[in-house]
């Protein structure tokens, strides 16, 4: 079980430097990524939000990092395209996050294990589910798809790869806090704050101003 971002890189991004990785290709987080890896993570977890105001939120600044910032430091609730992917390496089985999946959202992995019975992450024309029969969890490729391929595990192996994936999303927390502290220093408090919000962690200590 991987945490992974689905990757779009706008035309012409050139706010810093990304790591050249096919349109619509996931990419797993972790505390090993590239430099150019964690800005392509974080140019992804940004323009997800990177949605022109309205209502009560303040309008674009006219700088151009400040404005790609802006939805990321001004909404309520944001959102990263992605998931948890699982991958059975014994039958070649992937389980891939689901058009209605979002990073952020990671932790109803959690309540699922808990004591869920369904949790659905798609619509038609795919429709990834995963169900929970007793102590057996039973996740289905497409539920569309007559004879869909499938992953079955225990709940025990469930609740342990939720761990990893946790230590993972950690992991890159810890790494992507020490990019954006390089990489945009003026801006770091809030961009790690709001990155740790999509993550669903808790956020950094901030370091002292000097």
């Amino acid at each position: 079980m991987q945490p992974v971002l689905e990757i779009n890189i706008p035309e012409g991004f050139d706010l810093w430097p990304i790591a050249g990785i096919e349109p619509f290709a996931f990419l797993p987080l972790n505390g090993e990524l590239s430099p150019a890896e964690v800005g392509t993570a974080m140019m992804r977890i940004i323009g997800c939000n990177d949605i022109d105001p309205d209502g009560d939120r303040p309008p674009r600044p006219t700088d151009p990092l400040e404005s790609f910032l802006h939805g990321l430091l001004t909404f309520d609730h944001l959102y990263a395209a992605g998931g948890l992917r699982v991958t059975d390496y014994s039958t070649g089985v992937t389980f891939l996050p689901g058009c209605c999946d979002g990073l952020e959202d990671w932790r109803d992995w959690r309540v699922f294990v808990d004591g869920g019975s369904l949790l659905g992450f798609g619509h038609e024309p795919v429709s990834p589910v995963a169900e929970r029969f007793g102590d057996t969890v039973r996740l289905t490729a497409n539920a569309e798809q007559s004879g869909s391929p499938v992953i079955e595990l225990s709940v025990t192996e469930l609740r342990h790869l939720l761990a990893g994936a946790e230590r993972d999303l950690t992991n890159f927390l810890a790494l992507a806090t020490d990019w954006v502290r390089q990489q945009m220093p003026e801006h770091s408090d809030p961009v790690i704050a709001a990155l740790a919000r999509v993550l669903d962690l808790p956020a950094p200590a901030m370091q002292p101003k000097p």
